[in-house]
């Protein structure tokens, strides 16, 4: 199964157990984002912004030192509380022996705290660099973070999801799903930003892209 199939039943099973009126927000928040005429994100040909941050260990990750060993796929998520996050983790996990064949590494980047970042059971699971932006600071030199609606907030807070504790800041944060192709000069080689967040770069086009650089 693709990750666009798994996505897609992720959905049908959000769309069958969720109240109407909660899905009515979520679509309405892809909407205004899809139709605010704000351009997310960096582009191809651009250059990449350097970072330095922790993973779910606390150790330090900077990503010019890590283009130095080869290209990178640089993809933010919005959270383990996520599923469509979650579905897209373990797909990119499953193709991850291949990205690596071909010399590149894969990096995830998420607001969560270094604490809520991976589960025990991801932590082995999940063998690629999971990194936590709390602040949304390299979202937002990638220019896709946002601020959460009030709407949103309301709802998140009714199934006991505070967004800002749990990710250890002020704010109400959250980056539009990303991935990026950067190559060794730090060069971005191709950019996939996508305010529906029920969507997600399928694991094949990475490997056709990564096969290009």
């Amino acid at each position: 199964m693709s990750l666009t199939q798994a996505l897609a039943e992720v959905k049908q099973q959000f769309v069958a157990h969720t109240p109407l009126e909660i899905q009515a927000e979520m679509f309405r928040q892809i909407k205004e984002q899809q139709e605010s005429g704000n351009i997310y994100g960096k582009r191809e040909g651009e250059k990449a912004k350097d970072f330095t941050l922790k993973n779910a260990l606390g150790e330090t990750v900077n990503l010019y030192e890590e283009l130095s060993k080869g290209p990178v796929v640089l993809t933010f998520y919005r959270g383990g509380w996520c599923p469509f996050c979650n579905t897209q983790l373990k797909a990119y996990q499953k193709l991850l022996p291949e990205i690596q064949a071909i010399g590149a590494q894969l990096i995830a980047i998420s607001p969560q705290s270094p604490d809520n970042t991976l589960s025990h059971q991801e932590k082995e699971e999940l063998t690629f660099q999971v990194l936590s932006d709390t602040n949304g600071f390299t979202a937002a030199t990638y220019n896709i973070l946002y601020d959460v609606p009030d709407y949103i907030q309301v709802i998140m807070k009714q199934i006991g999801m505070d967004l800002a504790e749990y990710n250890a800041t002020s704010r109400w944060i959250l980056p539009i799903p990303s991935t990026f192709m950067i190559d060794e000069t730090g060069m971005i080689r191709s950019a996939y930003v996508n305010p529906d967040f029920m969507q997600r770069l399928d694991p094949e086009e990475i490997l056709r892209e990564l096969r290009k650089l």
